[in-house]
């Protein structure tokens, strides 16, 4: 009897554990037990975005939960017709592009549009809204309209859209839209902040009617005396269903701002679908060169 008495709690305790054990592993089935994982694809001739984005992966994997995977154009950032690698696409929970007048062979472009026609969340950075120049009549000529059809909400493809700056001796002065001051996105964004960048004058083709405006920029300096406001961050959801957020800033200097990563940080959660960090990680240190 006494022996009896001794087994049934650890028999208890035996239970316990393996019911545990068969719950853990069934939500791990369910949500694949896999961290999202971000493909990053970048090539651009002039903002590094080959070097400062890896850098913001590292963070990602490092201390938010995610895995990620850096693609660049080859042989180097000036390769305009190769980046290898654009399969992983096909396994890719989130796809982030920092891409500039691109002329990709119709095999890599089918992966992106492969991962567009899946309704997965994407991000872009700067020279994205003219991420690709192939010459009129070619094949791909269409996908020169690549930033307005993958960051404005739809039509889409409504013809390529256009943009200017105001001068690479300008700077731009970024302040939140105040109706969005508690957008998750801009948690701890703070309410203004400078960077580097150059303005773009992406208006009226970008954010279309349909997409939300979080951020507008003012040109500092600016070496056209007839600038004004730019939205500088937006939201949406494109004619794929996906959505995404869009940022015209993407100067190397812009990602050592802190501000600046804490926007990043949170977007890429907010399309991961994933909360909003209440931990700050800390500043991550980017000191990248700008080519001019």
């Amino acid at each position: 009897m006494k022996n009896s008495i001794q087994i049934k709690p650890l028999f208890l305790v035996l239970l316990f554990l393996q019911l545990v054990v068969v719950s853990f592993s069934q939500s791990k089935k369910q949500d694949g037990g896999k961290k999202p994982l971000i493909v990053f694809v970048t090539g651009d001739h002039e903002y590094s975005g080959e070097s400062t984005l890896p850098i913001v992966a590292q963070e990602l994997e490092k201390n938010y939960g995610f895995r990620t995977k850096v693609l660049k154009a080859y042989p180097d950032h000036n390769a305009e017709e190769n980046i290898p690698g654009l399969e992983a696409l096909k396994d890719a929970d989130i796809a982030i592009f920092f891409l500039r007048w691109r002329r990709l062979p119709a095999d890599q472009i089918k992966f992106i549009e492969d991962y567009l026609k899946t309704g997965k969340p994407l991000m872009g950075f700067r020279t994205t809204t003219h991420a690709f120049k192939y010459p009129e009549g070619d094949p791909l000529e269409k996908w020169n309209a690549f930033g307005e059809m993958a960051f404005n909400a739809p039509p889409g493809w409504g013809g390529k859209a256009h943009h200017t700056h105001y001068g690479h001796s300008s700077s731009t002065d970024v302040n939140i839209i105040p109706a969005q001051a508690k957008n998750p996105i801009l948690h701890d964004v703070g309410d203004s902040f400078h960077v580097r960048s150059w303005l773009y004058q992406v208006l009226p083709d970008f954010p279309s009617r349909g997409s939300q405006a979080l951020m507008v920029g003012h040109s500092v300096n600016s070496e056209n005396p007839n600038h004004f406001e730019n939205p500088v961050a937006w939201t949406g959801t494109n004619m794929y269903g996906a959505k995404f957020f869009f940022t015209t800033m993407g100067h190397p200097e812009d990602f050592d701002q802190e501000p600046f990563q804490h926007l990043v940080i949170n977007a890429i959660h907010w399309v991961a679908g994933k909360p909003i960090p209440k931990k700050w990680a800390g500043k991550m240190a980017i000191n990248v060169p700008y080519r001019d």
